[in-house]
């Protein structure tokens, strides 16, 4: 960003030498008293005025120029051939100019309003649409969103190749990632502090290919709302970890992986009758009953494992319920398991 600013005051720069260039140069000009500061003057506000034009379309990308020109050229077609089935011949002249201008600017409004309102399998129907890649561009582009990137787990599925592509990180995210590393809240620094170090990690695997994405979307003032318009327009896989934001992005067709989702479907299948080893952490909720967890984070509820409080215990598999939370597993206590090497 730094870079685009110092190109645009070299710009303002160069309008401000042209302008007291041309000041110099036409004869009109020559001779009136302070015309180079006018020159000067006139270069810097042309130089600004094109800066506050790009900062007005900031976010406005390629396909949306070229589907705006496109309308255009379609509502002037338009309007020309009703102008030229000679049905307003008769009027007086100076309405024919507002009859003209009207039709000028009505059907052009209307075809740029149609064709940005197209989707992209609309407007290829009248204009061809290809797709200019380079060679090396990987096909998949893995866009990452705030909660996935401090949570870490992808930063393991990428070193393990389970999922590849170009990791591309929007800026508006590595923003919000410094605030949340910036809170004064401790529980919160520690979390964003965790996302930069998983940044650092993806970025220094020499296996990924790493961008940060400088757009941003003005319109939108969500961060979920700008990521999907960004997972629309790059045709990316979003991943997150936020299950309302991967159900808007269902709903708007977009590309969209929840690594909750998919942690839930990796989890083992057990099935009554097999024995699990756990430690039982903490009483349930019935008397007697133990609570365990498996590696993976899943519940195990052990009927007469309140006496094993803090000790490895071998269960057998009675039941299993699904939850909103996930499953939960209800077992029976089998024995406590001894050590290896006990004690003399």
């Amino acid at each position: 960003m730094r870079s685009l600013w110092v190109i645009r005051i070299l710009f303002v720069g160069l309008c401000i030498a042209a302008g007291y260039a041309i000041s110099q140069v036409r004869p009109e000009y020559i001779g009136i008293r302070h015309a180079a500061f006018f020159g000067m003057l006139m270069g810097f506000g042309f130089g600004w005025l094109l800066i506050a034009v790009d900062e007005m379309l900031k976010g406005f990308s390629l396909r949306a120029f070229s589907a705006t020109t496109f309308g255009l050229i379609l509502g002037t077609v338009v309007a020309e051939l009703i102008d030229a089935s000679r049905l307003f011949e008769n009027a007086d002249a100076k309405v024919q100019w507002l009859i003209h201008l009207g039709l000028f600017l009505s059907f052009s409004y209307i075809g740029i309003v149609l064709a940005l309102r197209s989707n992209k399998e609309d407007f290829s129907l009248i204009i061809p649409y290809i797709r200019f890649r380079p060679q090396n561009q990987p096909d998949s582009l893995l866009l990452l969103d705030t909660s996935v990137i401090i949570d870490g787990r992808i930063a393991d599925l990428i070193e393990s190749r389970f999922i590849e592509g170009l990791v591309v990180v929007p800026r508006f995210v590595l923003r919000e990632i410094h605030q949340i590393a910036d809170s004064a809240d401790p529980i919160k620094r520690a979390r964003g502090r965790r996302g930069l170090e998983m940044l650092n990690r993806i970025q220094r695997n020499p296996q990924t290919e790493f961008r940060i994405h400088e757009g941003d979307f003005s319109n939108e003032q969500e961060v979920d709302a700008k990521l999907i318009h960004l997972a629309r327009s790059l045709n990316a896989r979003l991943f997150t970890n936020d299950s309302n934001l991967a159900k808007i992005a269902a709903l708007q067709k977009v590309n969209c992986v929840n690594l909750h989702e998919v942690a839930k479907c990796l989890r083992v299948a057990l099935l009554p009758g097999e024995m699990v080893h756990l430690k039982i952490v903490r009483e349930g909720r019935d008397k007697g009953q133990g609570i365990g967890y498996l590696p993976d984070g899943t519940m195990v509820v052990v009927n007469n494992g309140q006496s094993h409080l803090g000790q490895q215990v071998e269960a057998q598999v009675q039941s299993l319920v699904q939850t909103g939370a996930g499953v939960i597993i209800f077992s029976e206590l089998r024995s406590p398991e001894t050590p290896k090497n006990p004690p003399a």
